[in-house]
């Protein structure tokens, strides 16, 4: 699709005020299209004047304004992220991808309202999010269409990247934030922050270069330990420090808390995109490390081995589908489902110690399906013989000595 066969339509833009969004939007509005902003309000740290979003999208050409409430979504699914355990590559903990299946679920309800079946972003040709609106839009609403700018030959023509987009809003007065020596860009929502492009794109520039937006760096976090106690119950953080919480005022308090102490702020990463290129980015996400790291001390005592290696492998395969934009398909639905097993199993109130940076545990109580007990102590307790791991050792033994006599060892 390319912008000819939009003129004289309306369609919904996913704007975040941002440079992207104001140039798309006045560049649509001077070809004949009819724009109405449509902004999902995900808790965004580094935007919360929505006013002024409203401001700038109308001052940029659109004919109308949506604000979409969607701070309770976002937490949600960040728990379901930290039940999932979902760090894509191993680092990551995949704050975009779930803020734009949450931004996509949430806006295509109100186009259906306004009777509009175009859908357009400002992501990018070379990047994930344009893959994740994409497919989430044809996931969700099939009979909808997708605009991308970014990959329309005509707006490439007239716009090769960040400095000829400065340079069309300062002609025509549009009201950005952007400057020219903005050293990097940065996408935010409740679970965290990703700081990318500009400066950051050169392997010479440390993750320090970046002013963290969540926290302080772990050599400014306060010199004194501060404990952070959680109750979950079925996988549902429902107490923090003793305080009766809801998932949005968890992720909001551990955001606080960890951000004050530098937890998960600055997580440098060089990932592998789904368009098959390296790029790399800056992470913050202080709750979501938090409650992750205090979860996983959790899982810890109530899965088996077998339990343990599968949901290792369930976490893994959510983590890549989320973050290629396929959290609606079948193999994401059967893997969640799988996951929520354990959720159910999963009740405990867990202690850790925060301090500069680190997490460490303190201790776990209350943990009704803990399969933690004193079978495994060295004193003179429990209910395991030592004397039947002498069997138990001679049949492993047939094996060992059977490789050794084939020559395989």
């Amino acid at each position: 699709m390319n912008v000819s066969d939009l003129k004289g339509q309306t369609i919904a833009f996913a704007a975040s005020g941002g440079l992207d969004s104001c140039t798309i939007t006045h560049w649509l509005t001077e070809q004949g299209v009819k724009v109405i902003a449509c902004t999902a309000d995900l808790a965004q740290p580094d935007e919360t004047d929505f006013g002024s979003i409203e401001k700038r999208m109308r001052a940029c050409g659109a004919v109308d304004f949506v604000g979409v409430p969607l701070q309770k979504q976002m937490a949600e699914i960040g728990i379901e992220g930290v039940q999932a355990q979902t760090c894509y590559e191993s680092r990551y903990w995949t704050t975009t991808p779930f803020g734009r299946q949450v931004t996509v679920a949430g806006i295509l309800p109100e186009m259906k309202k306004r009777g509009l079946k175009i859908f357009s972003h400002g992501a990018t040709g070379r990047g994930n999010d344009q893959v994740r609106f994409q497919l989430t839009t044809n996931m969700m609403e099939p009979d909808f269409s997708v605009y991308a700018p970014w990959r329309d030959e005509a707006f490439l023509t007239r716009f090769g990247g960040r400095l000829p987009m400065i340079d069309y809003c300062e002609q025509h007065g549009l009201p950005i934030k952007a400057s020219r020596d903005k050293p990097y860009s940065t996408d935010a929502n409740l679970l965290g922050l990703t700081h990318e492009a500009g400066k950051l794109e050169s392997l010479q520039t440390p993750a320090r270069f970046v002013t963290p937006e969540m926290g302080v760096w772990p050599e400014q976090a306060p010199d004194k330990p501060e404990e952070f106690t959680v109750r979950f119950e079925h996988g549902k953080p429902v107490a923090v420090n003793g305080k009766p919480v809801d998932a949005l005022q968890a992720m909001l308090d551990a955001n606080a808390i960890g951000g004050k102490h530098g937890i998960g702020i600055g997580m440098h990463m060089v990932e592998n995109r789904f368009v098959g290129v390296k790029s790399r980015g800056i992470y913050e996400a202080p709750g979501m490390e938090m409650l992750g790291t205090t979860y996983a001390f959790l899982l810890q005592l109530i899965l088996d081995r077998r339990a343990h290696e599968l949901f290792t492998s369930l976490s893994s395969e959510i983590s890549k589908q989320l973050y290629q934009g396929y959290w609606n398909d079948v193999a994401t639905r059967m893997a969640r489902k799988a996951i929520g097993e354990i959720t159910q199993l999963a009740t405990g109130t867990i202690t850790v110690a925060l301090y500069k940076g680190g997490v460490a545990y303190v201790n776990a109580v209350d943990v009704p399906h803990s399969l933690f007990s004193n079978d495994s102590s060295m004193e003179d307790e429990g209910s395991f013989d030592h004397k039947d791991s002498e069997g138990f050792l001679g049949v492993l033994g047939v094996h060992a000595r059977s490789i050794a006599r084939a020559g395989q060892v």
